[in-house]
């Protein structure tokens, strides 16, 4: 009971308060005394009058339901959601025991003034309240419908909204909360029906407009993913989200040009969330990678490592790239084209004995996993048939490769085998060539024999034209 007195205390003040301050720009406006617009005069005395007279019947009987009727519809018409809404509480408190209260409005405004203040929960009450009333409101179905999509409880959603949209089919936020409700249940082909349709309606909902290119990736239409998103790119509030998908999509269809243009466009956005930012960048970075440039990846993988130090797979790529970015034969080595490293291989085995005579007689390159080098080698001391073979995966290199490098110097009856890995080689392949005349040559050893390969090629070029002059 003094809940219900100290509202309608507060009511009744609001109210004289309100034709007050109403009077006052009315005397503050001279046009609305020279006349011009009766009608909106006649109506305004009309408003006034209901207020004061609603405020004299509340200071008398705080429980007057017409009184606090008439406040509600001047408050909820005049769009004061803060007195509505008072109002509208004060209403329902007593509507259980006064006669007279239209509960189902009283409900249904108290949610809208509730919606309009922010006070979701209080709405969702309300709403719920008036639904258990009627269910064929298009105002309750919609609201509360919206209010189940904010709380994911998107079937729910879906069952209000297909009632609201039966009773008022071209509402536009309607059609766009039914569509998103469809894309989270992962119900694409659903979501695009009536997202397509509230984008027909309401032509400047963007969101909308990048939830169907996100529908389109999902159902596998990938043409018009990109088409939607590539139109987004320069929004600038979609538009680094825009960039992130449309690159990733671009990356599983391999084309990496056009993948590092999208993110690389992503970025030059300003306020960008956190998670699309280091996402961007990681993903500039790995499709760099692709493309063989470390040198562009290296600054980004800093950039992330600084951010987040445990982000994916950053620490170990740093790690590995690091190296690769300060030896360029150890990029050739690992990452280029066939012939680049056939190319360099040719250098090593040219310059792997000093001062020998080397004649290369075969090459044999194996879906470039590994290429194996025949050389006769003809020093002061010996001269023999070698093999090389060198491997590129820079994992642990098991024994059944080694068996089979064997198997092959026997076939062309080498003397000697020399097996070089950018990895290392398992504990089973070191035993087996214990007893055979093949070496085997880990990441350390070859590191070094790419860090100098260079110079000695030089030097022996130099040799070979003093001999020469």
């Amino acid at each position: 009971m003094f809940t219900i007195l100290a509202v309608a205390g507060v009511l009744a003040v609001g109210g004289l308060m309100f034709i007050v301050m109403t009077g006052r720009k009315k005397g503050s406006d001279p046009s609305a005394a020279d006349g011009g617009e009766p009608d909106k005069r006649k109506k305004a005395k009309n408003r006034d009058s209901a207020i004061k007279n609603a405020t004299k019947r509340l200071t008398a009987n705080p429980r007057d339901v017409d009184a606090l009727s008439a406040l509600g519809d001047v408050y909820y018409e005049e769009g004061d959601w803060e007195n509505a809404y008072k109002t509208y509480e004060t209403l329902l408190e007593i509507g259980g025991t006064a006669q007279g209260v239209n509960e189902f409005e009283a409900n249904l405004r108290y949610a809208q003034a509730a919606l309009k203040l922010g006070m979701s929960n209080e709405a969702y009450k309300g709403l719920s309240t008036a639904r258990t009333m009627r269910q064929d409101n298009f105002e309750v179905n919609f609201n509360l419908g919206s209010l189940e999509f904010q709380k994911k409880n998107y079937e729910k959603a879906i069952q209000l909204l297909q009632s609201a949209r039966a009773q008022n089919p071209e509402h536009p936020p309607t059609l766009r909360f039914l569509g998103h409700s469809f894309f989270r249940m992962k119900k694409p082909k659903e979501a695009m029906t009536f997202i397509r349709k509230a984008i027909e309606l309401a032509p400047e909902d963007k969101e909308s407009l990048y939830t169907l290119a996100e529908c389109y990736y999902e159902a596998n239409q990938t043409d018009q993913a990109l088409k939607i998103f590539g139109h987004l790119r320069p929004d600038p509030v979609l538009g680094a989200g825009a960039c992130l998908t449309s690159g990733i999509i671009n990356t599983e269809q391999r084309n990496y040009i056009k993948a590092i243009e999208d993110f690389e466009i992503g970025l030059k956005h300003q306020n960008i969330k956190p998670e699309v930012l280091i996402d961007l960048r990681y993903r500039l970075a790995t499709t760099y990678l692709r493309q063989n440039e470390i040198g562009k990846a290296m600054p980004l993988l800093k950039e992330i490592q600084a951010f987040n130090p445990s982000y994916k797979d950053v620490p170990i790529l740093l790690s590995k790239y690091q190296e690769l970015n300060a030896n360029k034969n150890l990029q050739i080595f690992t990452m280029a084209p066939s012939a680049d490293f056939v190319a360099l291989c040719r250098k090593i085995v040219m310059t792997y004995y000093p001062r020998a005579k080397v004649k290369i007689t075969s090459i044999a390159v194996n879906k470039n996993e590994w290429a194996d080098i025949l050389a006769e080698v003809d020093t002061a001391k010996w001269s023999d048939l070698v093999m090389f073979r060198f491997i590129r995966s820079q994992g642990s290199v098991g024994e059944l490769i080694v068996r089979d490098f064997h198997s092959h110097l026997k076939e062309v009856k080498a003397g000697k085998g020399i097996c070089l890995s950018v990895g290392s080689f398992s504990d089973e392949a070191k035993r087996y060539t214990e007893a055979r005349l093949i070496d085997l040559i880990e990441k350390d050893k070859l590191s070094a024999l790419l860090n100098s390969v260079d110079s000695k090629a030089q030097a022996q070029a130099a040799g070979v034209r003093s001999k020469r002059g």
